[in-house]
């Protein structure tokens, strides 16, 4: 009896014994002798990894949407309640691109190379003796340059200053090849020099003071003019602009066609015959004829007839330079295609452009 129960014992005591094996302490022993272990370089890799990453699978990294859907530990004592997942963040809207800038045609720059010219032609108007002719060349070049409007408008205008001087003044400079002097010889006519030269009589008569073509007188030296005048006009700023040669002479303004009507961009000759003074005129759209001496005779002073020969002007007629009876309408666009002029510009315009030699340039 003392036997059995000791035998009992004795087994009670071996099976608590060898209880140690357990799979916990088998876990335990081999997680401490891996972090134990030296670190193994793996080739092609410059970071060193631990025996343990060599040697068993690498544990994924739960994302952040993982990690907020699983529950939260519960603090003792509080229930355990689910915390319910998180919904999934909307993804914001693509935003429009933003829009390509408008990059705006910049307008020309002051150039100091037109400052210098005119500080240059200045000079040479100061000088002892004055330098007309060199002042007017070279701001003649100037206009050839790239150069803001002000720059523009400050050289024509000396021009314009200039040209008082060198061709409506009574005096030809030396050296000059637009103008000179001439010695009348028995038997010339005014018109016949004129002629020879490509310029009207009329501007001889003016530029020498004299009053009627017959007052010429044999031996006397006058002031011709190597002729011809050219005029350019532009549609956008409403503007002749008087040439000699390639010269600048002085700026006008006019009018132009209406809509509908606009003065045909192109290039014009004065017409052989064209040139009249206030001649007879018939409205194209009423058909009433008008005379120079009705009140309401809309021609003005002076009739330059066109004919075209380039662009969209060739071929084409029945357009002139003409003076107007309705000087608010310079500057502006109320013609059926002519080009108005004030009424004394029109007839100093006259007076410069010689038929069939001088051209009419229309621009935009």
């Amino acid at each position: 009896m003392y036997l059995a129960g000791a035998i009992i014992v004795f087994a009670a005591v071996v099976y608590f014994l060898f209880r140690g094996d357990s799979p916990v302490s088998g876990d335990s022993g081999a997680e401490a002798g891996a972090v134990e272990m030296a670190a193994v370089a793996e080739p092609g890799l410059g970071a060193p990894r631990t025996a343990t990453e060599v040697d068993t699978p690498r544990q994924s990294t739960p994302t952040p949407q993982e990690r907020s859907s699983q529950p939260l530990p519960q603090a003792p004592g509080q229930p355990n309640t689910p915390t319910p997942a998180r919904p999934p963040e909307a993804t914001p809207p693509a935003q429009p691109l933003p829009a390509a800038p408008v990059i705006a045609t910049p307008e020309p720059q002051d150039n100091g190379s037109v400052d210098r010219a005119l500080a240059d032609a200045r000079a040479m108007l100061n000088a002892r003796p004055r330098q007309v002719i060199a002042a007017r060349d070279k701001l003649n070049e100037t206009l050839a340059l790239e150069m803001s409007p002000d720059q523009r408008r400050a050289v024509k205008a000396e021009m314009a200053k200039l040209a008082d001087e060198w061709l409506f003044g009574p005096s030809a400079y030396a050296g000059d090849k637009l103008c000179e002097t001439y010695r009348v010889k028995p038997g010339d006519l005014l018109q016949v020099i004129g002629r020879k030269h490509n310029v009207p009589y009329e501007i001889l008569m003016k530029i020498n003071n004299i009053p009627r073509p017959e007052s010429l007188q044999a031996g006397k030296a006058i002031k011709v003019i190597n002729g011809p005048f050219h005029a350019k006009v532009s549609r956008s700023s409403f503007t002749l602009d008087l040439y000699l040669q390639d010269t600048y002479v002085r700026s006008f303004k006019v009018g132009l066609g209406r809509p509908g009507y606009e003065t045909p961009t192109g290039r014009w000759r004065v017409q052989e015959g064209g040139k009249l003074i206030a001649p007879r005129w018939t409205d194209p759209d009423s058909g009433r004829v008008y005379q120079a001496s009705d009140p309401d005779y809309p021609l003005g002073s002076r009739w330059i007839a066109l004919d075209g020969i380039a662009g969209n002007a060739k071929g084409r007629t029945g357009f002139a330079i003409h003076g107007t009876k309705e000087p608010e309408q310079i500057g502006a666009a109320g013609s059926r295609g002519c080009i108005r002029m004030y009424n004394g510009e029109a007839i100093l315009v006259y007076n410069m452009l010689f038929p069939l030699y001088s051209k009419v340039e229309v621009v935009d």
